[in-house]
């Protein structure tokens, strides 16, 4: 059964909203939990509230390839994105965290074109070259001898590797949507990812001791909204399109971070930060464009009369 054109475009803007508030909170909680235990608190609460959905519905078992692919994304996605992230978030802000993970698209994209056969435009490309260079911006606002004295290089380099693990998982996700329900391999996924980062139990326990009950409400919050809503829903739209196409929705976070950030947080990226930002966003509206089908390739109207 198809469905409706909204719903992937409302499963998109549920999970941007949801992420784009997860950078907030981690930079958030980062004064109570330690990258390792705070992925692995997430992650917890994540994978038990997926897997009553989950278990619910007697969804078909993956095959042993999809089990393996499942296990790399867990770890990828769910374990080695998490600890990067919490971790670079202790170094830089929110939104300028937000903002240095949009440079997974390009590599979406080109791991699209090249694995998952799927067609690079010339708006995609134009579109996604903009969006680096607003990206190159940001890295370089954020570094020591940039505008934004604050920042740390490390932190920067963790956010990229956090980029990298997305855009790795997200192409080996792709297959999998063909046959699976998405809320099967998001709680799969989402229990590697846990189980990778059982190490870090006696932090977690430690610190949740000795943490307010506001933050760990908020640790309960990204378990449940921003890990098991959204990568539910967005690997519902992963479903319905394509990798590249989905993959530069995600720009739209780094604005919606920032508005957050000042609300709650109080702090903002550096100045010129936000013109790689804008960068960005202009690199997402020429990718987003379809190319024009040229006249004497449109079908005829008797042609088209015989396809319906």
């Amino acid at each position: 059964m198809t469905s409706p054109a909204w719903l992937p475009l409302a499963a998109v803007g549920c999970t941007l909203v949801f992420w784009a508030s997860a950078f907030v909170a981690i930079r958030h909680l980062g004064q109570d939990f330690s990258p390792g235990a705070l992925s692995l608190g997430r992650l917890l609460v994540g994978s038990v509230c997926l897997a009553v959905v989950a278990l619910s519905r007697g969804v078909p078992r993956p095959t042993r390839q999809e089990l393996g692919t499942i296990a790399v994304i867990g770890v990828l996605w769910f374990g080695v994105y998490n600890v990067a992230l919490n971790a670079g978030e202790r170094k830089v802000d929110a939104g300028t965290a937000a903002m240095l993970i949009q440079v997974s698209p390009v590599l979406i994209a080109l791991m699209a074109a090249v694995f998952l056969n799927e067609r690079f435009t010339l708006h995609l490309g134009l579109g996604l070259a903009l969006a680096f260079g607003g990206v190159a911006l940001i890295a370089l606002a954020t570094s020591p001898s940039g505008e934004g004295s604050t920042g740390d290089v490390v932190g920067v380099l963790l956010c990229l590797l956090s980029a990298v693990a997305y855009s790795i998982s997200l192409i080996l996700q792709k297959p999998l949507m063909v046959r699976l329900p998405a809320v099967q391999v998001t709680w799969l996924a989402c229990t590697v990812g846990a189980v990778s980062c059982l190490p870090f139990v006696g932090d977690l326990v430690d610190q949740a001791r000795h943490a307010p009950a506001s933050s760990s409400w908020w640790l309960v919050y990204l378990g449940v909204f921003p890990t098991a809503i959204a990568f539910t829903t967005y690997a519902f739209a992963l479903k319905n399109m394509t990798a590249s196409n989905l993959g530069v929705t995600t720009y739209l976070v780094p604005p919606i971070t920032i508005v957050l950030g000042l609300v709650f947080l109080g702090e903002a990226p550096p100045t010129m930060a936000y013109a790689g930002g804008v960068l960005a966003l202009v690199g997402v509206a020429v990718a987003r464009r379809k190319p024009r089908v040229p006249a004497a390739d449109a079908p005829q109207p008797e042609t088209a009369a015989l396809h319906r």
